[in-house]
């Protein structure tokens, strides 16, 4: 259904997006070093094995929430909140990624220890942008209010689609969320 999505690159930017949009690093959402060091010695009593994920799980839903505060229009989707098949299909790697859960222990200590900013260039000190998607970044602009970031055309399920909607978020600013979004083909 959805062939054309890297699941697991999705969550690796997932990731990188919520842990530079906490309060200890861009501030776009109340979550401070939760996919930190700290975060990850609080509940990794609670969830010795899957720790990371809950980690993850919390800060999703905190920075979904923020964006949907900030800017949530009509007919659109934004990293956080994809087409329903695609969240399904999303959800569906989850168990996967819960019984392959040390082979992420690497990705989740290198994101711990992240201490940059621009996220741009943490997006790309992980590999997890093309040239080609980081040159479409650069054409990605701020609406008039600051708000949010347009994607150029209709959300189409690639990819490619995936990494602006991840990398939009780096023409925001420290304390100043700009949410990027797609169109939706259908409305």
């Amino acid at each position: 259904m959805n062939a054309e999505i890297d699941f697991d690159r999705l969550l690796k930017l997932r990731l990188v997006v919520a842990r530079i949009g906490e309060m200890d690093l861009a501030r776009w959402w109340n979550t401070r070093g939760q996919l930190g060091r700290l975060g990850a010695a609080t509940i990794r009593r609670g969830f010795p094995r899957t720790h990371y994920f809950a980690q993850a799980r919390s800060v999703f839903a905190v920075a979904a929430f923020r964006c949907r505060e900030v800017f949530n229009p009509p007919h659109s989707v934004t990293l956080w909140q994809l087409p329903e098949a695609v969240e399904e299909e999303f959800e569906a790697h989850w168990e996967r990624w819960l019984d392959n859960a040390d082979e992420w222990k690497p990705f989740f200590l290198e994101l711990e220890t992240l201490k940059e900013t621009e996220l741009k260039t943490a997006i790309q000190s992980f590999n997890l942008i093309t040239d080609e998607e980081s040159e479409l970044f650069s054409r990605l602009r701020r609406s008039a209010e600051g708000r949010a970031v347009p994607l150029p055309g209709p959300f189409t399920s690639t990819n490619q689609n995936v990494a602006s909607l991840a990398l939009g978020f780096a023409r925001g600013e420290p304390g100043a969320l700009a949410v990027p979004y797609a169109r939706l083909d259908n409305a």
